[in-house]
């Protein structure tokens, strides 16, 4: 692995981070930097409180009585003004969809249970559980086996 740090007072600040794949060190260094830039949190709104919800602590977002929410590791229901659409290129790398109207911590996912219908669901450490559409499970399954 190489390592390169250039100090330049006059330069505008970025990192570049070149990887093969991601790996927890790529994952450490996407936190780090959204840690440092202000951008590791979204704002959910529940009844009369606002709260800061630290990425790490988002279980999934989803689409509920047509107003998108995260669900929190506590399995408490925060409504979020931003879409989903929006939401997608701000999130770390480890938030997946799973459906249409789903992106998912893949960090916070327990496991997928087959449902009777011939279907799957995510089920979430906090008891949570969301469909998995067949066409993202396909590519979940390709992501978990290039790992």
């Amino acid at each position: 692995m190489k390592y390169k740090l250039i100090i330049d007072r006059d330069a505008e600040e970025s990192v570049t981070v070149v990887a093969r794949g991601p790996s927890a060190l790529t994952q450490q260094i996407e936190d780090l930097v959204r840690s440092r830039s202000g951008t590791d949190c979204l704002l959910g709104y529940r009844e009369d409180e606002m709260r800061k919800l630290p990425f790490s602590e988002i279980e999934c977002i989803t689409i509920l009585d047509r107003k998108v929410t995260a669900i929190d590791t506590a399995g408490n229901h925060y409504r979020i003004q931003e879409r989903l659409r929006d939401l997608e290129p701000i999130l770390p790398a480890g938030f997946i969809r799973i459906n249409k109207s789903t992106l998912a911590n893949e960090h916070r996912i327990l496991r997928f249970d087959a449902v009777f219908s011939g279907g799957v669901d995510a089920v979430f450490r906090c008891g949570y559980r969301e469909y998995v559409s067949r066409r993202c499970f396909a590519e979940i399954r390709r992501r978990y086996e290039g790992k």
